[in-house]
């Protein structure tokens, strides 16, 4: 193992004590003043880290060039995506070897016709550190594209229309947007978001292309802190749907898409824990709810009478298995399925109303449909991926439950039959069974001597799912077996299996996850010398929080944008996310979740013992984990820590909470946090 870390050279953050007061007890935290982004100071101490983790990484340069290498390798550098046709037009993007970023194209007709590129995310990136589309929509009649960018990952984006006929830029641009947009049936406005300031996307507005912003019409304001704004447009695009949604509980208003002026018509009042959604079908909404059926069912009630109380069952619950997603054709539903910790992909005939399962190859996989381009059709497009098969593309047909591949990603290199994956149960100290998936070369040999990667997430019901990674191939070839834990807090295994993983249930998250890594030893397939753990932002205070608990069972962690300042964070109403999330986390100005959170959150527990090798990512204009909260975390740890194993706290610069934009840039990353943990098991 390695140990070269010279604490003595760390930069070391100033303790300047805050205080704060809340039931009564005096807070006071050392490293509060990290939070002032506008300091020379604190920028200044950022880039020191920097620096340092960059002269400790310093022996692994040529390790990180050769991963880095390889791992270009296994990339689709010349790609294409499979061609959609919307509206007389064949819709595609791809990509050439040595850009970062995609490239976006269509041809008139047929495939043969020449192409028109109509977005090159390369030409808009030149001279940029950091470029991501948000929106990306063309109108009704495929004569104007509007597309979003964020420039340095702080997700507030500017909208811009091109007029596809020309090439050129209309004069009007909407900012400080966020992800949502829809287009009028008639091309002539659209309906975009805006966010406050904590980020959360609370006004809906009308644009009337050609228009100054300042013109645009204030659709809705939710002044409801706990709730977003959101906009889709229903698949039959005759409906456009306002959606406000809090983290437990729903609410839905309808436009006609052909009438953007018309008075937004409410569908269903809010009540609290009630999440629901919908889709259009002839006469009737076809609603998506969890009302009486906390794993969600099917209704249907009249467009004139949307109310609850004209909603009829059209399927009920399915008994163990969480109703993900409904998507609605002319004559047909997919329905997609959680069962298991699998996905599984159902066939509804709305004429016969039977229903069929879809049958994929892998047992175990990642099943992700895609938007429906043409209502009248039964062909859905899915996406689909497992630990061993690439991502692959499916078209799947609702009417006879025929499966056509039309693209799987070639992989240099890689036999998916050199692997074998498999599922396992870890026990939890409760009872509870926590499965697990496992992924490893053939050749492998489960002695207890062997290294081994494992990640997972585990909240806001965002479930861990078993797909593909490339990248992963370069740990699977140097002996290493991979695995992903669905533990509570994601709902792999149903909603309940949320339940238990949040508000005073979320130790769970962290048990359960000790569970799988103590299931990885006992089964030998590693040892706590060579077990490497990783997870971000939520699943960065998963690894807080077993960092702390259980600091002997791993060798490395690697917390990328972790939320680790739980207590401090979840006590300022001013940040992004704060008030969205009490329904998550709970609400520290309670006292009972106060003395709750303080207990598991990783930087208030941070204690003298002997800490894991660690790396700790953060992205400076990050909106969602404040870059402030690892590096308070690092400043911390290295004052208690009692070995001699390295913190390191690593800043993008430039980036937010999703790091790095491009691919190529992205997978230099991802060669570094691969030298980081190889070093630190010695295998350099």
């Amino acid at each position: 193992m390695q140990t070269d870390f010279d604490r003595s050279q760390a930069p070391v953050a100033e303790q300047i004590p805050h205080e704060t007061v809340i039931h009564g007890e005096t807070r006071v935290d050392n490293y509060f003043w990290l939070r002032e982004s506008e300091n020379p100071k604190v920028i200044g101490y950022l880039n020191a880290e920097n620096d340092f983790t960059a002269s400790y990484m310093a022996s692994t340069e040529d390790l990180q060039k050769d991963l880095y290498d390889e791992l270009v390798t296994y990339l689709v550098e010349d790609d294409q995506s499979v061609p959609r046709f919307k509206d007389g037009y064949w819709y595609y993007t791809r990509s050439e070897k040595g850009k970062n970023y995609a490239i976006y194209c269509r041809r008139e007709g047929t495939m043969e016709a020449p192409e028109q590129i109509i977005l090159d995310l390369n030409a808009l990136a030149e001279g940029r550190d950091y470029l991501n589309v948000g929106t990306f929509e063309v109108s009704p009649d495929q004569n104007i594209l509007a597309y979003s960018l964020d420039y340095d990952g702080s997700e507030a984006y500017t909208v811009f229309f091109k007029d596809l006929n020309t090439g050129e830029l209309h004069k009007d641009t909407l900012t400080n947007t966020y992800y949502d947009f829809e287009w009028s049936a008639d091309s002539k406005q659209v309906f975009y978001t805006t966010i406050d300031e904590a980020h959360r996307p609370y006004k809906l507005y009308r644009h009337v292309l050609g228009n100054d912003q300042v013109a645009d019409v204030e659709v809705h304001h939710e002044p409801d802190e706990r709730f977003n704004v959101g906009v889709y447009k229903t698949s039959s695009e005759d409906y456009i749907i306002i959606n406000l949604h809090s983290n437990t509980t729903t609410e839905n208003l309808y436009i006609p898409s052909h009438e953007p002026e018309a008075e937004p018509v409410l569908i269903q009042e809010r009540v609290q824990h009630h999440q629901y959604s919908v889709e259009h079908h002839g006469e009737d909404f076809i609603v998506h709810t969890n009302w009486d059926a906390a794993d969600f069912r099917v209704m249907r009630t009249p467009l004139i009478t949307p109310s609850r109380d004209h909603w009829k069952e059209m399927i009920p619950v399915k008994k163990d298995a969480k109703l993900e997603s409904v998507q609605v054709f002319a004559h047909h539903m997919a329905l997609l399925y959680r069962t298991d910790a699998r996905m599984q992909l159902m066939s509804y005939d709305l004429h016969s109303q039977k229903t069929q399962e879809v049958t994929f190859p892998d047992a175990v996989a990642s099943v992700w449909p895609g938007a429906v381009m043409d209502f009248n059709t039964s062909v859905l497009r899915v996406s689909y991926a497992s630990l061993v098969t690439p991502w692959s593309v499916f078209e799947v047909n609702l009417a006879t439950h025929e499966l056509t591949l039309k693209k799987q990603n070639p992989i240099n290199g890689y036999n998916p039959e050199d692997y074998t994956m498999k599922r396992e149960y870890a026990t939890a100290p409760d009872g509870t069974k926590v499965p697990l998936t496992l992924v490893y070369k053939n050749d492998f040999v489960q002695d207890g001597t062997r290294p081994a990667f494992l990640y997972s997430y585990g909240s806001y019901g965002i479930s861990t799912d078993p797909d593909f990674d490339s990248t992963v191939i370069a740990l699977l070839k140097r002996g290493f077996v991979y695995a992903v834990a669905h533990i509570r807090g994601g709902q792999e295994m149903g909603r309940q299996w949320y339940d238990n993983g949040k508000l005073e249930n979320k130790k769970n998250t962290f048990i359960d996850f000790i569970a799988c890594a103590e299931h990885l030893v006992n089964e030998k397939y590693t040892n706590p010398e060579q077990l490497v753990i990783e997870g971000g932002s939520a699943g960065g205070l998963l690894m807080g929080a077993v960092t702390n608990m259980r600091p002997d069972l791993f060798c490395s962690v690697i917390a990328d944008v972790p939320f680790v300042d739980c207590v401090n964070t979840m006590l300022d109403a001013s940040l992004p996310l704060t008030v969205t999330e009490y329904e998550e986390w709970g609400n520290p100005n309670e006292k009972p979740y106060y003395d709750y959170i303080k207990s598991y959150s990783p930087y208030d527990n941070v204690s003298a013992q002997a800490y894991p090798h660690m790396l700790v990512l953060g992205g400076l204009h990050d909106p969602r984990v404040k870059y402030w909260e690892p590096a308070k975390l690092v400043a911390k740890l290295r004052t208690q820590t009692t070995s001699d194993r390295p913190i390191l706290l690593k800043t993008n610069m430039s980036a937010g909470h999703s790091g790095a934009s491009g691919r190529y840039d992205a997978l230099k990353e991802q060669a570094f946090k691969y030298a980081f943990m190889l070093k630190s098991m010695s295998l350099v």
